[in-house]
């Protein structure tokens, strides 16, 4: 049955072997995983800078905003169709080149759009930091995992996500805020600069890595051998599926935040700036969550967020007109979401054996950014044919069907290790 608890067990498949007995110890790598946190800021407010520059970039491109948010799906789709082919094509290159190389495609991307003619034009550059973002994150997701121990991973991951939470804290909200008063093409143009600082950094402070290799190049005879499938295939498997789902009700909202604050609820264009900083801080506050009470509870955690996502977006589509209450959700919101990506990322780095943490990383990317694309294509057609006011109740409809696929799957795996543990429970008699 130990199979089994794999499919549904996200935190750990493969019995592991003490790290104190098999990793010398070393020093905790702060200087290269808070640069790789940097980049992972660059990184994400390049892809979500568009969410709050929507109503400009829509008046200045002459097209409608439900097209400017879609500019979000062909960056994401563009992560799903690339990641995979483009992750195995570089699998031989170093690790540490590949990020430097990224950051200044990506600076060439958001160059392209400040300097974009046509809408046409944006969506062909951001086609472009869409294939760097695929093959960013292919890396990214499984370079935390060999800078430290098994036993560190959660940590490591908590540090370099937090660049995203800190892109959402500061780099939107901030874009944003410069897009306002000096307009969206100069929010891009800054934007471009800082990742030539940033691959500077990456090249001058982040350790390299040696890329993983699951055994010896096969022999002829070797080669004739039949390698077994790895078990912890199912457990990635449905953390990619709970990603996916998450993403794309998150993004069929968040993708069209803007207009739901000015709009829906009714503030003035000078708030949506600091509204977006206040729910980036809220998501820094739940990362911190994650790091200090929830890392070694990782299905408590997945669970309260989830809860608390769908109960908070409830009130904030219910009390619209009464503008304290939906702020307040808003920003709770922010915090019981901050916890998903970090707690998701964790459990997908847990349940994948070394042997396939890279492949893993690239699958659950690919599934993270389809999430993303689809969110943010079904919000614009929800906003097309049904209004904005019914977007946050799909939004809680589909967290509401993650949740349920999380407590199911957890009491099925409880249930399958339940044999296992009374096994051990009992003394062993055969040698009496």
């Amino acid at each position: 049955m130990t199979n089994t608890a794999n499919i549904f067990l996200p935190t750990g498949s493969v019995p592991a072997v003490s790290a104190a007995k098999t990793e010398p110890t070393s020093p905790f790598p702060w200087v290269g995983l808070i640069t790789l946190s940097a980049a992972v800021f660059l990184s994400v407010t390049s892809e979500m800078l568009p969410t709050g520059l929507l109503p400009e970039m829509s008046r200045s491109l002459g097209v409608g905003q439900s097209q400017i948010g879609l500019l979000v799906s062909w960056f994401a789709f563009t992560v799903v169709l690339t990641s995979a082919p483009v992750a195995i094509w570089t699998r031989r290159f170093p690790r540490h080149g590949l990020i430097i190389v990224v950051l200044i495609i990506f600076a060439v991307s958001n160059i392209l759009t400040a300097i974009a003619p046509t809408y046409e034009f944006v969506v062909a550059a951001r086609v472009l930091g869409g294939v760097a973002h695929g093959l960013f994150w292919s890396v990214v997701g499984a370079y935390a995992g060999h800078l430290v121990p098994r036993a560190q991973i959660g940590r490591a991951v908590s540090i370099t996500v937090a660049g995203g939470t800190l892109a959402f804290v500061f780099g939107v909200p901030l874009g944003t805020a410069g897009g306002h008063l000096l307009g969206w093409r100069l929010s891009f143009v800054v934007l471009a600069a800082l990742m030539l600082v940033g691959a500077v950094l990456v090249w001058k402070f982040l350790p390299p890595v040696a890329r993983y290799s699951s055994g010896a190049p096969a022999s002829a005879a070797g080669a004739k051998t039949r390698q077994p499938r790895d078990a912890t295939v199912p457990a990635v498997v449905l953390i990619c599926i709970i990603t996916g789902i998450t993403m794309i009700g998150h993004y069929s909202f968040y993708t069209y935040i803007a207009p739901f604050l000015l709009e829906g609820l009714g503030v003035g264009l000078g708030l949506v700036a600091p509204l977006l900083f206040a729910y980036g801080v809220a998501g820094a506050v739940g990362l911190l969550l994650v790091g200090t009470v929830f890392g070694q509870r990782p299905s408590l955690g997945l669970i309260l967020g989830l809860a608390v996502s769908a109960l908070s977006v409830t009130l904030l589509a219910l009390f619209t007109a009464t503008l304290a209450i939906a702020i307040v959700a808003f920003i709770l919101w922010g915090m019981a979401f901050g916890m998903l990506p970090p707690l998701m990322q964790t459990r997908m780095l847990h349940a994948a054996s070394p042997g396939i943490r890279d492949t893993a990383a690239a699958f659950y990317t690919t599934a993270f950014n389809a999430g993303i694309g689809g969110g943010a294509l079904l919000g614009a057609v929800l906003i097309e044919r049904v209004g904005l006011d019914l977007v946050p109740i799909v939004y809680v409809g589909l967290l509401a069907v993650v949740l349920v696929i999380v407590i199911v799957s957890d009491r099925l795996a409880a249930v399958a290790l339940l044999p296992d543990r009374v096994s051990r429970s009992r003394p062993d008699r055969s040698r009496e």
